[in-house]
């Protein structure tokens, strides 16, 4: 019992601010919590939801497709500040970000790229991670939400397939809304 009460009172924590789907299912462990954000639906793409309890993310791959051998995807991701308070801002994350693309794909160019703006008027930093050789082209947008930083990336593995998705990963963030 005292278990439950623990668990319903992190859900209660963690259940105001960003627009947060937070579920609870059953794993190895006992009970393994996830939340991402929530993201509106796009046409021709779908959420992936085992792949989404495995990394951690809202996983979405083209119809026809899986997270696994789709060309392109898209996902978000929610952190939680009290699980990372190492990170003290959002310029912090984004920092930390760059650094670890720099020291896992070598030659990596990183570029500011336009500012998206969500549903609800947020302004997003936006930055472009493209390899020089191999790698996957990736746009990732960073957000802010109260108790939550939020990443939403496009991440493919040819240039073509990334060009061909970002009006679906920038439709995905123009609907997006924070929750009130």
């Amino acid at each position: 019992m005292k278990r439950l009460l623990i668990i319903v009172g992190v859900f209660i924590a963690v259940s105001v601010g960003a627009e947060v789907e937070k579920t609870g299912v059953p794993c190895e462990t006992g009970l393994c919590l996830f939340w991402w954000p929530k993201l509106p639906a796009i046409k021709g793409w779908h959420q992936e939801l085992n792949q989404s309890q495995h990394y951690g993310i809202n996983a979405l791959a083209p119809d026809g497709s899986t997270f696994e051998d789709a060309e392109t995807v898209i996902y978000a991701k929610a952190s939680y500040k009290p699980r990372v308070p190492e990170t003290k801002s959002l310029d912090a994350l984004i920092a930390q970000d760059k650094e670890d693309f720099k020291k896992n794909v070598p030659g990596v160019t990183i570029t500011e790229a336009a500012t998206l703006t969500t549903g609800d008027g947020q302004k997003l930093r936006s930055l472009i991670f493209h390899p020089q050789s191999e790698g996957n082209w990736e746009r990732a947008a960073y957000a802010e939400e109260d108790d939550y930083y939020l990443v939403f990336t496009v991440s493919s593995r040819t240039k073509s397939g990334y060009e061909k998705s970002l009006r679906a990963f920038e439709e995905l963030i123009r609907a997006y809304k924070k929750k009130l």
